[in-house]
């Protein structure tokens, strides 16, 4: 048998493949409807936990920025993110991880550095573009 958690239920796998196959850093409530196109029957509770579990396993990243509710992200490599002030959009930013950072960090003498997250804050293209019209 196998522990809690690492078996790949119906819900779980529908769940990762609505996450790989966006790029828009969803809600769970947006998972939940994507998901309830397949499973009608799925919960929101369902959604949660199992959102919980694929972070716990590195499956998926957990965003959250402060607001009262969090953004999911297919992709769990460390990667840089763009945040939009007026709408709220998360882009993943096309450039490479500076894992220097980290050890610049720990010679800061702060303990050992596992991970680091970064994200930029602006006003997106399209926004930018209405704010000009």
């Amino acid at each position: 048998m196998e522990p809690t958690g690492k078996r790949m239920t119906k819900q779980k796998k529908v769940i990762l493949d609505i996450l790989r196959n966006t790029k828009i850093h969803p809600t769970a409530d947006w998972i939940y409807a994507q998901a309830r196109k397949v499973l009608p029957d799925i919960s929101l509770g369902t959604v949660y936990r199992n959102l919980g579990v694929l972070k716990e396993a590195g499956e998926i990243m957990e965003l959250n920025y402060g607001s009262t509710y969090s953004r999911y992200d297919g992709n769990p490599e460390n990667h840089y993110h763009f945040v939009c002030l007026e709408c709220g959009r998360i882009t993943d930013l096309e450039m490479a991880v500076h894992y220097e950072l980290e050890k610049e960090a720990e010679a800061g003498d702060c303990g050992e550095v596992l991970y680091h997250r970064l994200e930029f804050y602006g006003i997106c293209k399209a926004c930018h573009q209405q704010r000009q019209n």
